[in-house]
């Protein structure tokens, strides 16, 4: 057994695992304060300082929320702050990025077609892009252009777009939409390290040394929060588009995933209109439909491949195995019914994962996943549609060990 790449294979499922349970905490957290704040409501009798406050049932017991614009003339002894769930999130996913596509680079990363780079270069243009995205972002919130919120965000919308399309040119289909994920999501959880966290500790500080804390400090804070509200259900789609070819594979993904901002901001205003009480815009549900429906005619224009991939020597060892001929028979009987150019199997109209396996040269490149899948578990294929037998599920075994 090769120990080493199923216990990676399980590190890799560890990660995702943390990184779904900490984005479901950020982002429960977040939606729940973003429409506390838009139903807080101003009534008679309220405190000094208090700009609303909402009564709200749950568990069987009912709260009373109220919100400082500012700050209390004075502090409780406790404070909970909401800060550890985006930074575990971010941590998870970055631990993820690398464990997935730094690791494997080849396979994930880089589409010599597109830009042939070496590993080491397509990580640092990696890195790069995503820390270049937060300082480009953060100088436009800071410009003039930042005091007129409609304004900064048609053009962040327009950075965004550009970002999807650049992606496009460095990386392969399904990296250049986690990338933009990953990019989008350092923004989020950048505004909270940077922003957020830091104007609420000022305003902590003054209070306690007995200064009146600046209110700008507030409306920087809301403006940055805001931002985040309205990129999560993006970052989401982008985040979960690694698992469907069609969304990340094809001529047009890029369009595919300027749609998708629109979509998720669509989506945002309604809960926010519903939130503050302001009506019901149903219209929103129409258009974001409509723009998906505009997605899947996109996805259905073919990605032509073309060009020839570099063949490594490790794949070289695979195809030159003796065992080969005997793999490629089991992997064309069973696999390729659907991981081909153009699926045999009924209702599907692309390769699950864009996996081609109708070559020698493709099923030496994913050898690893082939062992994995098929050999040492069962996974593939789903349910066992093609009834692959033990023995050759033993056979995929013993030709990826002997050959890595």
């Amino acid at each position: 057994m090769n120990d080493f790449a199923v216990m990676w294979d399980w590190l890799s499922f560890a990660v995702r695992w943390l990184h779904v349970v900490t984005a479901i905490a950020w982002i429960g957290s977040s939606f729940y304060f973003i429409a506390l704040d838009l139903g807080l409501v101003k009534r008679p009798g309220l405190p000094e300082g208090v700009s609303g406050e909402e009564w709200q049932v749950h568990g069987g017991g009912f709260y009373n929320m109220r919100k400082y614009l500012v700050a209390p003339a004075s502090l409780p002894e406790h404070l909970t702050w909401f800060k550890w769930e985006s930074y575990a999130t971010w941590l998870s996913g970055f631990a993820l990025l690398a464990i997935i596509y730094y690791a494997g680079a080849d396979l994930y990363l880089i589409d010599r077609n597109v830009l042939d780079v070496s590993v080491p270069v397509a990580i640092l243009i990696s890195l790069a892009s995503i820390g270049i995205g937060w300082l480009i972002y953060d100088v436009l919130c800071k410009s003039p252009l930042g005091k007129n919120d409609t304004a900064l965000m048609l053009v962040l919308y327009v950075v965004l777009v550009a970002i999807s399309w650049g992606y496009t040119q460095l990386f392969t289909g399904r990296a250049a939409f986690l990338h933009l994920g990953a990019f989008t999501a350092t923004i989020m959880t950048a505004n909270v390290f940077l922003i957020i966290i830091p104007n609420q500790k000022i305003v902590v500080a003054d209070l306690k040394a007995g200064q009146a804390p600046e209110p700008k400090l507030g409306a920087q804070a809301k403006q940055r929060s805001l931002h985040n509200n309205y990129l999560t259900l993006p970052v989401i789609f982008l985040m979960l588009s690694n698992h469907y070819p069609l969304a990340f594979g094809t001529r047009f993904n890029w369009i595919i995933a300027a749609l998708v901002f629109i979509i998720g901001v669509l989506i945002r205003h309604y809960f926010n209109t519903m939130h503050a009480r302001k009506g019901n815009p149903h219209w929103t549900w129409g258009l974001s439909a409509l723009l998906f429906v505009i997605i899947m005619w996109l996805s259905t224009v073919p990605e032509v491949l073309t060009g020839e991939r570099r063949v490594s020597a490790v794949e070289e060892r695979f195809v030159a195995s003796t065992h080969f001929a005997a793999v490629r028979d089991t992997v064309m009987g069973r696999c390729a019914m659907c991981h081909a150019a153009e699926p045999a199997y009924e209702g599907i109209r692309m390769p699950p994962k864009n996996v081609e396996l109708d070559t020698d040269e493709a099923i030496a490149a994913h050898a690893r996943e082939i062992y994995l899948q098929a050999g040492q578990s069962h996974a593939m294929p789903p349910g066992n549609v093609s009834g692959m037998t033990e023995d050759e599920r033993r056979l995929l075994v013993t030709w990826f060990e002997e050959a890595r």
